[in-house]
Formats: C-alpha cells, sequence, structure tokens
C-alpha cells in the first residue's frame, strides 16, 4: 500500500505543491501586513530630477548673474591636448 501511496504523492506533487505554496504565501503576506501596519503616505515624493533644479535654482540665487565668464576664459578649461594646436599662442 506504501507505495502505491509514495508512487502517486510523487507524481501528482507539482499539483499538490502550488496550491499548498501558494496559501503559504498569501499568509505570509497578510502576516506581514498585519504586523508592519498600513504604511504612512509621505505625502508627494519629488524625483531626482526636481531635486536637481531645485539644488541648482539655490545656487543661483547666490551669485549675480551678470558676472559670467567670456568664451576666452572658458577655452582655457579644456584639455591641453585636443585643442592646444589651434588655439592662438598668448603673449
Amino acid at each position: 500500500m506504501w507505495p502505491l501511496i509514495w508512487t502517486a504523492v510523487r507524481t501528482y506533487a507539482p499539483y499538490v505543491t502550488f496550491p499548498v505554496a501558494f496559501v503559504v504565501g498569501a499568509v505570509g503576506y497578510q502576516l506581514e501586513w498585519f504586523i508592519r501596519g498600513t504604511p504612512n503616505a509621505p505625502g508627494e515624493e519629488r524625483g531626482i530630477a526636481e531635486l536637481r533644479e531645485d539644488r541648482k535654482l539655490e545656487e543661483l540665487t547666490g551669485q549675480d548673474s551678470t558676472q559670467v565668464l567670456s568664451l576666452k576664459d572658458k577655452l582655457e578649461f579644456t584639455p591641453r591636448a585636443v585643442l592646444e594646436r589651434n588655439r592662438p599662442e598668448k603673449n
């Protein structure tokens, strides 16, 4: 009798284990929500792009927007090996 039962269990194992796993998962999910409680909605979360824009605006508020570098001064920040041959010599 036992070999017949073991053969049936081995044959139908996927059909038995899926519902058992489903029930165990559902109970665990509900238990986790019961322990944690309902999540507090933090309101509106701001994205990375919005935080970056706000940070950039705060940096700009302390600066005078009329004082900007000229293009000649900005060329000094380029790598010397790339643009050195096309740049005129400074005397």
